[in-house]
């Protein structure tokens, strides 16, 4: 209780300083740099959290998926469904998919750019005071550049952030069938050439108004009947299976968990969401075979 009267006292005079982080690595599945701040930093970030989510999930766009109450992986694969029905009209025409991502994401954030747009929105110079206090927090090494991966503010405030290229996309270029998930976009549509040409006005407001660069080895325009891999799975028109990595990576992490119940439970709800059968199949009858 003296510790939060603490921070509470120094929160009320503005006499509050963010202190520093635990690092420490996570594959996820690639190599991940985490930023852990202490407890009563995280304090601070769940009520700052509490207080702006409800107001900015309000000013973001229906396709946004990541880190939103009632959004989702799962919700985004469904969304990516649907538009393909409607561009194919039915499996009747060729839908293209432009799969793009942002280039070493958290890391490349513009501090300056994102209290830029917070500024926008948010009135209350203490309020503004205090995300500053979070942002200028961390430093990677690149000074005014980067978010941590850790921080729960840090989900907020990237789609604080993107949500300026969401806008752009859906009411300056028109864009209808456009989905986003964190730092995975895709557009889908019937004319391959409208994607070709919607594509450098995307690179060029992301460069310049963002500071942000598309992933140069990870933007792609494929018909879906192809295959599209997107959120750990491939697409076609009429089916998902999941991502070749992605299996064998549930296979490794049964085989270190010893076939532990939760885990099987956690990938069996996972298969659940796609084309996974035989797979299903295999894992549970060889969680039998193991007890058995």
């Amino acid at each position: 209780m003296q510790n939060v009267l603490e921070l509470y006292y120094e929160l009320s005079t503005n006499t509050y300083q963010h202190g520093g982080y635990e690092h420490f690595k996570i594959n996820d599945p690639k190599p991940r740099d985490i930023h852990k701040a202490s407890v009563r930093d995280r304090l601070v970030h769940h009520a700052l959290y509490r207080t702006l989510y409800p107001f900015f999930d309000r000013t973001f766009i229906g396709d946004s998926y990541s880190c939103r109450l009632g959004k989702g992986t799962h919700k985004a694969m469904n969304r990516f469904r649907t538009f393909a029905r409607q561009v194919s009209k039915n499996d009747t025409y060729t839908c293209w998919v432009l799969k793009c991502d942002i280039r070493k994401f958290f890391a490349s954030i513009d501090q300056q750019v994102l209290m830029e747009i917070v500024g926008r929105y948010i009135p209350d110079e203490r309020i503004r005071s205090l995300i500053g206090n979070i942002v200028g927090s961390f430093n990677s090494g690149t000074k005014g550049k980067s978010l941590p991966l850790g921080n729960l503010t840090s989900q907020l405030l990237v789609n604080i952030y993107m949500n300026e290229f969401d806008q752009f996309v859906k009411h300056r270029l028109k864009v209808k069938h456009y989905i986003r998930y964190a730092d995975d976009f895709v557009l889908l549509s019937e004319d391959k050439n409208y994607l070709l040409k919607t594509l450098p006005y995307m690179v060029v407001f992301l460069r310049d108004t963002l500071k942000l660069e598309m992933h140069p080895n990870k933007v792609s325009i494929e018909t879906l009947a192809s295959g599209v891999d997107f959120l750990g799975w491939v697409h076609f028109p009429k089916h998902r299976v999941l991502r070749t990595s992605t299996k064998w990576r549930m296979f490794r992490r049964i085989e270190e968990t010893n076939g532990k119940k939760e885990t099987i439970q956690s990938y069996l709800g996972l298969l659940s969401h796609g084309n996974a059968h035989k797979l299903s199949k295999l894992i549970s009858n060889g969680t039998k075979n193991r007890t058995s």
